[in-house]
């Protein structure tokens, strides 16, 4: 168990040294627009930043996999509701079987309510 953590955070190191790497050399700044030239003089929106390469491209990254999460969180909200569903049916049924059960042993003895239950769940 050891092993898979040191590899883990061996990943994660690489990982960081990966990134610095690249933000090293992705240090000029760029200019970002909010609109292309002809759409803002059409629109009036002119707003433009200036920001280094890498925060960019580590933006993007960012942007990228927020988006996918909460995606697939929207996607498997029919999962989801249907396991909540199916976890309360199961309650409910377990409840009826043991109130069920509890019926049908009163006034019997208990080792004897027990055997006969254990003999009917096989």
């Amino acid at each position: 168990m050891k092993l898979i953590r040191y590899i883990k955070y061996l990943f994660l190191v690489l990982v960081a040294i990966g990134l610095v790497v690249l933000a090293m050399a992705n240090r000029d700044p760029v200019t970002l627009t909010i609109l292309p030239a002809e759409l803002a003089l059409w629109t009036g929106v002119d707003y433009a930043i200036e920001l280094p390469l890498f925060l960019v491209i580590l933006g993007g990254v960012v942007t990228g996999v927020l988006l996918g999460f909460v995606w697939e969180w929207l996607r498997e909200h029919r999962h989801r509701a249907e396991a909540a569903t199916n976890k309360r049916e199961a309650r409910k049924l377990e409840r009826e079987v043991k109130a069920l059960k509890g019926r049908d042993n009163e006034g019997k003895d208990e080792v004897l309510a027990l055997v006969e239950d254990a003999g009917t769940a096989r």
